[in-house]
């Protein structure tokens, strides 16, 4: 993928299009007909979500090709890692406010900042120097 064919943002527009598409026909089609309330299907679109937030930057950043040369094995646990912080994170926020009779698209979005700031919390302490300063190095 040629970086230089969209700014950053249309990537990571473009990213969180198709993850919100996956994660919906996810919902639609497995989880909220067998497993989950329909109250709780954002916790899927977080946290398919989450990845395409982190990785884009990693991914486009220059100072950042660094972390592309670490082992298969600790990408993929860093990737484990971010999408079960945002997973969890959103969750547990959904749980502790749903019968609040907040509105949903607010339950939604604190859900969502608690499981992007999760997820990223994991990402950053799992790889510290990725988001080092430049000046430290």
């Amino acid at each position: 993928m040629d970086k230089e064919r969209l700014p950053r943002w249309g990537w990571l527009l473009a990213g969180l299009f198709v993850a919100a598409l996956v994660a919906n026909l996810l919902n639609l089609f497995v989880l909220v007909p067998t497993v989950f309330p329909e109250e709780y299907r954002a916790v899927t679109v977080i946290t398919t979500m989450s990845p395409v937030l982190i990785y884009v930057g990693v991914w486009y950043d220059e100072h950042r090709q660094h972390y592309w040369e670490q082992s298969g094995a600790h990408i993929a646990g860093d990737v484990l890692f971010v999408v079960t912080g945002a997973a969890l994170g959103s969750a547990i926020v959904l749980v502790a406010i749903i019968d609040f009779g907040i509105p949903a698209f607010l339950r939604e979005v604190l859900a969502m900042g608690a499981g992007f700031l999760m997820s990223w919390g994991l990402f950053w302490w799992r790889n510290p120097d990725v988001y080092a300063d430049e000046s430290a190095r």
